[in-house]
């Protein structure tokens, strides 16, 4: 079958000067591998100006890219699967989808199958011809909420280029262990973990991350955040407000050691005990609709166990709020 391409121009920003092409274009192109961008550029596929070029070439500020996209490689290595998706928005060029807990979103070592990847190829075979079925970010296996997919080479770019831009907005919902007593900002770089693969850790020579985020609610030894994303690293959240001090319930890689509030109630202990997930929640995602340019806002409740753990939380601060006003009132009496 002839190959079908699509003609993307980027612009160099400024943060990727002096990288090499190859590099600094997997930036750009976040959706694609580095080894399938060198395979472009290699084979005249990229233009930097008018000139070809080679993936060590280094770029400056400002360069236009011209990248000439195979858009029709069909993706034989993950295979439709019919699995249920909750969409919360759905028409000819993007799906919103609120992720279950438990669903890991690509193919990879441990889950080679039953992801939202093999979900989406069920649901439209045609996402077959977009990279990774069209899904432009990712949250981890065990964080619920929503995620934009695209079905269309027009708003695949155009999503991913609102993501570098950074005018996607993402808000999550966390809950974290110990009081805060306001919001904030962390600004702090993220990169791999030398000696855990698995793990992410703050590193001078990271990449930079930031994230924003507001108390909702304080419970008696917890509290309730809206976390707004600024970037959009591995592990993002969950090692920032780890960084703080204030790990997410649950987090079985950032949590660090279990422990129990003193004086909690029976029903906080085993709601603890028993959730063992981080309590993260993608709840609002905002975006430019890639045809119209409208902005579109969607929006995803939190899940059944996650309210559970609000609820109990809630009921642990009264209880705990009433034995002490009940002890304030017999010793008032008595005096």
């Amino acid at each position: 079958m002839k190959a079908e391409f699509q003609t993307i121009e980027l612009e160099i920003p400024a943060e990727l000067a002096g990288q090499r092409l190859d590099s600094a274009l997997a930036r750009l192109m976040p959706e694609h591998s580095r080894t399938r961008i060198k395979g472009w550029i290699e084979a005249g596929q990229v233009l930097v100006g008018r000139l070809p070029c080679k993936p060590r070439d280094v770029v400056t500020a400002g360069s236009r890219v011209t990248v000439c996209v195979t858009v029709d490689e069909p993706q034989t290595d993950v295979l439709p699967e019919t699995i249920p998706l909750t969409l919360v928005h759905e028409d000819r060029d993007v799906l919103v989808v609120n992720k279950p807990v438990g669903l890991v979103v690509h193919p990879g070592a441990g889950n080679p199958n039953h992801t939202l990847q093999n979900a989406l190829l069920g649901f439209d075979p045609a996402l077959a011809s977009l990279p990774r079925a069209g899904i432009i970010h990712r949250l981890d296996k065990d964080t619920s909420g929503l995620l934009v997919v695209a079905r269309t080479p027009a708003a695949h770019t155009s999503l991913t280029r609102q993501l570098l831009a950074r005018t996607v907005s993402r808000e999550y919902l966390a809950v974290c262990v110990g009081v805060m007593t306001s919001g904030g900002t962390i600004d702090e770089p993220i990169g791999r973990h030398r000696a855990d693969r698995l793990r992410m850790t703050i590193r001078a020579d990271g990449r930079p991350a930031v994230t924003h985020y507001r108390v909702l609610e304080r419970f008696r030894a917890h509290t309730y955040l809206n976390v707004k994303l600024e970037t959009g690293r591995t592990h993002q959240i969950r090692l920032h407000l780890s960084h703080l001090r204030y790990p997410i319930v649950g987090d079985q890689v950032y949590g660090g050691r279990f422990a129990l509030p003193r004086g909690a109630t029976a029903p906080l202990i085993d709601m603890l005990r028993g959730f063992k997930r981080q309590a993260l929640h993608a709840a609002s995602l905002a975006f430019d609709h890639p045809r119209s340019g409208k902005r579109l806002s969607l929006d995803a409740p939190v899940p059944v166990d996650y309210a559970a753990l609000l609820t109990v939380l809630r009921e642990d601060a009264r209880d705990v709020e009433r034995a002490t006003a009940d002890v304030r009132g017999v010793g008032g009496s008595r005096s």
